[in-house]
């Protein structure tokens, strides 16, 4: 023990950059001590100390640490860049939710449309976008996911222009309908990108961007509601829509940053550019080479023979059992999403508060902005727990929450007469709501729908979930008006409040946890035939032993 005392303070007054170095090490490159003694400094003796000289200024190896270390910064740097740019489409769609919520009351004044057209306007965008979905699958599997996200860019600004100048209602709807087809274009790629592009470790944080720019365009939206009310009606609501247009225009530099996915160029095969792009995404290149395998045999590419051709419309149309499974899974967590009325909720927040007594329209606007901001803050929940916690915890305690506060509100404006009291129950239970939907619902259902599709279909069949996301939407959109004035504000979330009841147990029964498996890992997964075992797919035992075998050789 006096030994390693002394051998401490010798190392701490020759050299602090020895200590740094060799911690570096140990922690980063997973250094080996086998059973030899550890020093109180960190640094290892006896027969398996690979530190020959203690007057040495830096230990053997610490150049690799130092690149390793630098490589690794720079990995998550790019990958980070390309996660923001993918998602900025969402952002489009996150603002066009918040700002018509409070613009549709300005532009029912300016323009003189009736509660229909108010409906129709609002509605329109969801169920036209489906279309944008469709055809956005298909197009990213021909040109390529990056190029797809460009094309909806440019088809939104068309569109926000369009709204921005309209004159009458009909030229407002046509603006309406080509952003509707752009959301639908680029925000069902979004996620796509942002799965095949990123490291299995971090794959369901950085998937969650999509879900966060579309929390921060809400918050956007209510924010500039609130800021250019002041004007006259024929002015306010333009300013709101044009607003809009300038996140599309910083897509157009994403074109210079982001790459094309890997997946997307081994479909071409395209591999000496796919081996390019895991260079700048993953930390070693041994980890390089083990993604390509994988990548080339789930596209067919390096096992041919062993590869069927279909063409992907069949596959999706005469689904095999594990496809149909996948299937069943991403298209009903994406309906369950807006069915349990989140987008009901958002857009006709104004609806909800005046119900609760709110009758000035600066204060409606007010009350909006801190849903759009506890909708903002609760996403980062999402982040950080989704890599640790798992995909299915977090939807079972998001739609659990959100039962509890759906039924609340439905309770709330049911029993109470309106008043202060009723206003801060719907303001606490509204952003309760949205709370829980951050939380779970909302981030969560677009990382499954990226991640567990093979990638021959992943495009298209990730665009047919958010298909039923757009339909569900503006089902639910363009009826909420007409069903809360026959059953009442309340009724109608007493209903959501049993969809959401629904969703629980569809979640408990079949969404599997994908946390930490590869996009081939979680096809392997869908395709065991061994029952589950606690609602819950998992490998199967051999395919489990052999993958963790291979990763320890790997590893070592």
């Amino acid at each position: 023990m006096v030994f390693v005392h002394s051998h401490k303070t010798q190392i701490q007054t020759q050299s602090q950059r020895l200590l740094k170095a060799t911690q570096k090490q140990r922690a980063n490159m997973g250094f080996q001590q086998g059973n030899a003694e550890v020093g109180l400094s960190g640094i290892t003796f006896g027969t398996k100390n690979k530190y020959k000289r203690m007057n040495s200024e830096l230990p053997e190896g610490c150049d690799d640490v130092l690149h390793q270390e630098a490589r690794r910064n720079s990995t998550w740097k790019y990958v980070i860049a390309c996660a923001f740019y993918a998602s900025l489409n969402n952002l489009l769609l996150g603002y066009d939710v918040g700002v018509m919520s409070g613009a549709v009351i300005f532009i029912k004044e300016d323009l003189k449309i009736s509660e229909v057209k108010e409906e129709f306007l609002v509605a329109i965008l969801s169920i036209i976008s489906l279309l944008g979905s469709l055809g956005g699958g298909r197009t990213s599997d021909i040109i390529g996911r990056k190029w797809t996200m460009a094309i909806a860019a440019v088809i939104f600004q068309i569109g926000s222009l369009i709204m921005t100048l309209a004159p009458s209602f009909s030229i407002l709807m046509v603006g309406r309908l080509l952003a509707g087809v752009a959301i639908g274009f680029g925000g069902s790629i979004g996620p796509i990108y942002i799965a095949e592009i990123s490291p299995n470790n971090t794959r369901g944080f950085l998937t969650t961007f999509p879900e966060i720019f579309i929390n921060i365009g809400i918050l956007l939206g209510y924010v500039s509601n609130y800021s250019f009310s002041g004007f006259s009606p024929h002015i306010n609501w333009r300013i709101m829509l044009a607003v809009g247009i300038l996140p599309s225009v910083f897509i157009g530099f994403a074109l210079f940053i982001i790459p094309e996915s890997p997946r997307w160029l081994v479909m071409q095969n395209r591999i000496e550019e796919a081996r390019s792009v895991l260079l700048k995404t993953n930390e070693s290149d041994r980890e390089v080479e083990e993604r390509l395998a994988e990548i080339q045999q789930a596209a067919g590419v390096a096992n041919c023979e062993n590869y069927e051709e279909k063409p992907v419309w069949y596959e999706l149309l005469f689904p095999s059992p594990s496809l149909r499974r996948m299937m069943i899974t991403g298209i009903g967590i994406q309906c369950f999403q807006q069915i349990s009325g989140i987008d009901a909720t958002l857009y006709y927040s104004p609806e909800i508060f005046k119900a609760a007594g709110i009758e000035d329209n600066a204060k409606l606007l007010a009350a909006t902005v801190a849903v759009g901001v506890t909708k903002t803050l609760f996403i980062l929940v999402a982040i950080f727990l989704i890599d640790k916690k798992g995909r299915r915890p977090l939807l079972l305690v998001s739609t659990i929450g959100m039962t509890i506060c759906l039924f609340s509100i439905g309770v709330s404006l049911s029993l109470f007469p309106q008043g202060s009291f009723v206003i801060a129950l719907a303001i606490l239970f509204v952003c309760g709501n949205v709370a829980f939907f951050s939380v779970g619902l909302g981030p969560v259902c677009w990382v499954l729908t990226s991640e567990i599709f093979p990638l021959r279909v992943r495009a298209q069949a990730s665009s047919l979930g958010a298909v039923g996301n757009r339909v569900c939407s503006g089902l639910v959109d363009m009826s909420f008006l007409s069903v809360s004035r026959a059953i009442t504000v309340a009724g109608a979330f007493f209903v959501f409040a049993a969809i959401s009841s629904l969703a629980i147990v569809f979640v408990y029964m079949l969404v599997p946890e994908t946390k930490g498996k590869s996009l081939e890992q979680i096809e392997i997964m869908f395709k065991n035939e061994h029952e589950r075992e606690g609602s819950e797919m998992e490998l199967g035992d051999v395919e489990v032993e052999q993958l963790v075998q291979d990763k320890t050789v790997l590893t070592n």
